[in-house]
């Protein structure tokens, strides 16, 4: 491991233990991705008072879901899993078909608020700091994205500790310290979320390109990182 990595590890540690004894209840919402496999890493190698769960929307692929099993087995912990209110799901497909999405942003975003923003507000209810595994060189939205923000929506203090680290970093991590990981990386995929929202990436494409990859650039979020105005939410807290 590099000198500027080797310091990088250790702000990440250090970070993660401030958050867990300073903001507690703190919680990684983890989607399983490679980025949240290196915070999930550090937090169990350290035995940190840090919850993790994710957010399992009903349209996942299986390999993200072996994720859980192989952290199960690698550290014998088992990450706290929330679903969508089955009503609400019900209540979309119904109203509109299961794959509506595909046919308007507003639909994407209102199946969006169902399978991830909703379970996300019940996952972070009671909780005083969030952390994510989201890094400003993955798309043009995230560029200005601080290490400690506050979210003023929820009234929580949001971490982001590997704001500043780039994808080769993620990966040298997680190949030095032999990490688990979701096996759709080796299939192109850069950025996962739903299996029929997401695709593989190709060469001199953005990290999240293959997300929502039907719509303009500047519609691809799906709302977890946005106030209730629609805007992101960026209010950086002195450190």
């Amino acid at each position: 491991m590099n000198e500027s990595l080797g310091r990088k590890v250790e702000d990440l540690e250090r970070l993660l233990v401030r958050a867990g004894l300073e903001h507690a209840p703190a919680a990684l919402a983890s989607s399983l991705s490679a980025e949240d496999m290196v915070i999930t890493d550090a937090i169990l190698r350290h035995r940190l008072s840090i919850g993790i769960f994710t957010l399992d929307t009903g349209r996942l692929h299986a390999d993200t879901l072996n994720v859980l099993a192989a952290i199960r087995e690698r550290y014998g912990y088992e990450v706290q899993v929330f679903h969508p209110d089955p009503a609400a799901v019900a209540e979309y497909v119904a109203s509109f078909g299961r794959d509506a999405f595909y046919g308007s942003v507003e639909l994407r975003k209102r199946c969006c608020h169902i399978r991830k923003v909703e379970p996300l507000e019940r996952a972070l209810r009671g909780k005083e700091a969030w952390i994510t595994g989201q890094r400003q060189e993955q798309a043009a939205t995230r560029a200005d994205l601080k290490i400690q923000e506050y979210d003023e929506a929820r009234s929580l203090v949001k971490f982001n500790p590997l704001a500043d680290w780039t994808e080769a970093e993620v990966w040298h991590y997680i190949r030095e310290r032999n990490v688990p990981y979701n096996a759709l990386h080796d299939q192109g995929y850069r950025s996962i979320g739903c299996a029929p929202c997401t695709r593989p990436t190709v060469a001199g494409e953005d990290v999240r390109a293959g997300r929502w990859w039907w719509e303009l650039r500047e519609a691809r979020e799906c709302g977890l990182h946005v106030a209730p105005d629609g805007q992101l939410v960026r209010a950086k807290v002195s450190a």
